[in-house]
């Protein structure tokens, strides 16, 4: 249903397990605000399922909070972060433009202005909800640092981890695989122009690896086969779960490494000259190329997220980014 003019509708986590619509008025207009009417919105399945199920640790309620979040964990809250809409009002170089914004899920949201990041003509509208995906894909390399021609693997084809191994191997020289439990991922690595192994087959002694499963079996694999000197990168999140690791066997005779990236802050070997925005923008215009379309492998209205958030929650299946279409 629509809401009245002055009004819009969010979706809210009102206690774990639990989420529904809300209707609520918008804030009044100030200098530099611009309103957003949604067109797509994009559920981040792994960050949004432990929201969803009031996972997020009380150590990190403040560091884990959405730009426009309202509410605090586990709940009432309003979270959410790959919103793509139009402005219908605002800066005139803004008016009628497609924009991203990393926004919770609202029918029409007011925000500054510089919150915005225009779409690039060559974009469509409806993959851009990948773009935040896409920025922690780019920041994660950035603290990976992989180097020409480095055989890496990728542990998780989750939309990030599909992400992660198309950015990879488009880097000369590389020889790049994606690593999953569920066969059905392999026509999606070919399609990104990346190897696929189901774990027992995957290639030993990698010169880097990746992990974005959210599994702490994924970490251990990613130990087991890192080569000499490696680095494991751990791109995955895991809230209140504790993680078990395999620290003996081979783990200080092959001095290897594990990394956390977060993209929250920009990779350090980046930070002199890049900001969030210049990052986001990166991210945007990489999102021309077409084959990103099969990481969207579903659709829902926005009337009923309450449920498919709860179904994704429960048990995702094949899904990778889930895409809430509003009317």
């Amino acid at each position: 249903m629509t809401p009245p003019p002055g009004q819009a509708s969010a979706f809210w986590v009102t206690e774990p397990g639990r989420g529904e619509l809300r209707r609520e008025p918008l804030p009044d207009p100030a200098p530099g605000d611009a309103l957003v009417r949604t067109r797509y919105s994009g559920i981040s399945r792994g960050t949004e399922s432990l929201v969803f199920r009031g996972e997020v640790p009380p150590s990190e309620y403040q560091t884990m909070r959405a730009p426009f979040q309202v509410g605090d964990f586990p709940g009432p809250v309003k979270y959410g972060y790959c919103s793509v809409g139009v402005v219908e009002e605002g800066p005139a170089h803004l008016l009628g433009r497609t924009v991203f914004c990393l926004h919770p899920h609202q029918t029409r949201y007011r925000v500054p202005a510089a919150a915005l990041h225009l779409l690039p003509e060559q974009v469509p509208t409806g993959r851009a909800v990948l773009a935040a995906n896409l920025e922690t894909a780019v920041n994660g390399l950035w603290d990976a640092s992989p180097r020409l021609g480095e055989r890496i693997a990728v542990i998780g084809a989750g939309t990030l981890g599909c992400l992660v191994a198309w950015l990879a191997g488009r880097i000369p020289g590389c020889q790049v695989e994606l690593i999953d439990l569920n066969p059905r991922r392999a026509p999606i690595a070919a399609a990104l122009g990346v190897g696929f192994a189901g774990p027992p087959e995957a290639t030993p002694d990698a010169d880097l690896v990746i992990h974005t499963s959210g599994a702490p079996a994924g970490l251990a694999q990613g130990l087991r086969i890192a080569g000499f000197e490696a680095t494991v990168l751990e791109l995955s999140w895991y809230g209140t779960r504790e993680v078990p690791l395999p620290l003996g066997q081979g783990f200080h005779r092959r001095r290897l490494t594990i990394r956390s990236s977060q993209v929250g802050s920009v990779a350090t070997a980046q930070r002199a000259r890049w900001d969030h925005r210049r990052r986001m923008a990166l991210a945007l215009s990489l999102l021309a190329d077409p084959v990103l379309d099969r990481l969207i492998t579903g659709e829902d209205a926005f009337d009923d997220l309450p449920a498919v958030q709860a179904r994704l929650a429960r048990d995702p299946g094949d899904t990778l980014m889930h895409r809430i279409r509003y009317s």
